[in-house]
């Protein structure tokens, strides 16, 4: 489950910069689709690092009881 998340975020990240770079030599018709793909990828990885963040709370805790 956790693999298949983070292999998603990083789609979605290459899928956003795949678009950057259509922006940039101007072959994208519709520029709010790199805004909306920017988007996706930035939210996913706030979410990715929130997880994170979490699961090291998490195990800081369970070091500290055992201390």
């Amino acid at each position: 489950m956790l693999a298949r998340g983070l292999s998603s975020v990083q789609a979605s990240q290459a899928h956003a910069e795949d678009l950057a770079v259509q922006v940039a030599d101007g072959t994208l018709q519709d520029p709010a689709q790199y805004t909306m793909a920017a988007n996706e990828a930035s939210l996913g990885l706030q979410l990715t690092v929130a997880i994170r963040n979490k699961a090291l709370e998490a195990f800081q805790e369970i070091m500290r009881m055992q201390a």
